[in-house]
């Protein structure tokens, strides 16, 4: 397989309800979509959901599209491959900058698996035919605002409700929301919010911490800064609640070492923030090797990817409800036909070749500031 042409959309779609961290709050998200066509007219979509600011991650939706541009998309020209895992071994050479790297991979699976007529989920190695979903929920200006948003995804019939936390924001409302839904699946996440060993406010957070063990919660997602393991195998001992790790671990090495040290028992595979399909399918494996259950996590990707976070979570070991709730949650109107939809909180795995639904180029062009083409 050779690919003959690239074009790359630098998208921004309005969210239905502004999300905030505990970092910064946002009314719409701006992602790349990259399209890639073969030397047989066949098209494959991928997405690079890079955040727009460096919160999350460094790797910014400017830098992923200058990397995509300048380095991934021209590794593709020329190059012959038979199965997408070797699409990641032509970027081997490029450090980091995992975002544009899934995106491009991204595409290139969903063009072979079009072409060899096998569904996504099935060349992943998947399973199951529909996925438990979840929904996270951002910080509200006010407690009542959060109970608001929490009944109506329980009514929706979503089993798992994640709430962002931040220092101010934390044991109150997880308090607040388990009074009203004594038996509902609750995990936090603080995005690294919480100060490290050594630095102010740590015997504080510490005891946030244990005060939310309290609550019979799922999990409590990335308590400390990424690199910061040492502190998070420390809390992990005091705790019954899994610490769930999700910045953490961007490779496998990362993950064998968060094994390793006992930093955590949940692992939250990103597709984006793992740098691709491929790697995700194989910290699955090693995930399932040390014991470690695992759900995927989103960054509130359009239709695209969410759909390839879709398939990968028909893995066998993704036991934990996966971030892949109904497009309308996020946009009034998704970048695919159909959207992606959930009943009683399950999303179905398309079946079909490729991607399972139609990208709509007209939609794309609607809000795409611009789009590059490449001709390979």
């Amino acid at each position: 397989m050779r690919i003959t042409e690239a074009v790359l959309y630098d998208v921004e779609l309005p969210l239905v309800h502004s999300f905030e961290t505990s970092s910064h709050r946002k009314s719409s998200l701006r992602h790349l979509l990259i399209r890639l066509t073969d030397t047989d007219g066949a098209e494959g979509w991928g997405e690079i959901a890079s955040p727009a600011g460096p919160y999350y991650a460094s790797e910014t939706t400017t830098i992923a599209k200058h990397t995509a541009g300048e380095y991934l998309i021209p590794a593709l020209a020329g190059a012959q491959w038979d199965h997408p895992d070797e699409v990641s071994d032509l970027f081997s050479t490029i450090r980091g900058h995992y975002f544009a790297k899934a995106g491009v991979e991204m595409a290139a699976w969903t063009l072979w698996s079009t072409k060899t007529g096998i569904p996504l989920s099935t060349a992943l190695g998947g399973t199951r035919s529909t996925v438990i979903a979840g929904v996270s929920l951002g910080i509200e200006p006010r407690i009542e605002d959060l109970l608001v948003q929490v009944g109506r995804y329980v009514e929706a019939g979503y089993p798992r409700v994640k709430l962002k936390i931040a220092p101010g924001w934390d044991v109150e409302p997880v308090r607040a929301v388990r009074a009203e839904h004594p038996d509902l699946d609750i995990h936090v996440d603080a995005n690294g919010a919480y100060p490290g060993r050594g630095e102010q406010g740590y015997d504080e957070a510490i005891a946030i911490f244990r005060a939310l063990d309290a609550y019979g919660l799922t999990m409590i997602e990335q308590p400390f800064a990424p690199r910061n393991l040492l502190d998070s195998a420390r809390l992990q001992a005091k705790l019954r609640t899994p610490i769930c790790l999700d910045e953490s671990v961007e490779t496998l090495d990362d993950l064998r070492t968060a094994v390793q040290l006992g930093a955590g028992g949940v692992l939250n595979i990103k597709v984006s923030r793992m740098g691709g399909l491929t790697t995700a399918r194989r910290a699955h494996d090693l995930a399932q090797e040390a014991g470690w259950p695992v759900w995927c996590g989103g960054m509130h990707e359009f239709g695209i990817g969410r759909l390839a976070n879709v398939a990968i979570s028909s893995l066998p070991g993704f036991t934990l409800p996966s971030d892949v709730s109904a497009s309308e949650k996020y946009y009034a109107e998704d970048i695919i036909d159909p959207p992606v939809t959930a009943e009683a909180g399950e999303v179905r795995v398309p079946s079909v070749p490729g991607l399972g639904a139609r990208v709509k180029t007209e939609l794309i062009t609607q809000h795409a500031a611009d789009s590059q083409q490449f001709r390979l």
